[in-house]
Order: C-alpha cells, then structure tokens, then sequence
C-alpha cells in the first residue's frame, strides 16, 4: 500500500482552497484527484489539519474479551476441534470465524499438532495388528 501524500503539499492545496479556488482547479494545479482535494479540505474543517490519519497497526482479536473463558474451554476440552468452539461462541453471541479462533489459539501457544499420546493410541507400525481380524487366517 502506497503512503500518505506528503503534509506540505496537502497544506497548500487546502491554502489554495481557502484563498477561492475550486476544488477541480486546485486539483487540477497540484496533479492530485478532486475526490482527495475534497477530503482535504473537510479535514481541515473539521480537525484544523489536513494531516493523514494514521496508517496501519495492529487489530485488536475479536476474542479478547473472551479469553478466560475461551482458554478453560480448550483446557477443559483438548480434543475440542475449532469448528464446535466457533459454534460454542456464536452461542455466546461471539461472531468469529474458525480461522480467528485458530488464529488466538496459536498466538496463545496453542498447536494442534499430533501429539505423542495420540500416536500411543494408534496400532504400532509394522509390528502386531490390533485390528479385530488381524488374527484370522487367510486361505491358501
């Protein structure tokens, strides 16, 4: 994203402005839109600065008020995947979606990666089966 245009130019297209020219003219003089000029021009009625407002930042999450309770929710509930959570906050009346609630678990510290007790529950690779007809004998 492009920057701001500069404050010494914005004050003397607003200077041209307030001296009688027409937005279009001042627009047209300083090679800017008439749109801008306009803009412009009602900043610095209404603040006393046509400076550009800022730019960027950070974004609050929508789930920060909810943090506590989203936090025990996953304690409480390991295995609770993120689209039953983003169904529990809507119930809450929290509208986020599953990617925001993803997005606050893994800036928490949360992952959802395997995790060695999940691959304990598995069958063992390349050893015995536990598969209920593992056991049973194949005809020649």
């Amino acid at each position: 994203m492009a920057g701001p245009y500069s404050l010494d130019l914005r004050v003397r297209v607003v200077a041209a402005v307030s001296a009688g020219l027409s937005c279009r003219a001042a627009a047209a003089k300083f090679s800017v839109g008439a749109a801008t000029v306009v803009r412009w021009a009602k900043r610095n009625r209404e603040t006393g600065s046509p400076a550009a407002l800022p730019m960027g930042g950070k974004r609050r999450f929508a789930l920060a008020p909810e943090r506590d309770w989203v936090l025990a929710r996953v304690r409480e509930q390991p295995d609770l995947t993120l689209q039953a959570l983003t169904a529990e906050l809507a119930e809450r009346g929290v509208t986020v979606s599953s990617y925001g609630v993803w997005h606050f678990l893994k800036r928490e510290g949360f992952s959802f990666k395997k995790k060695p007790a999940r691959r304990r529950a598995r069958a063992p690779r390349g050893g015995a089966s536990t598969h209920p007809m593992a056991d049973v004998s194949r005809p020649a």
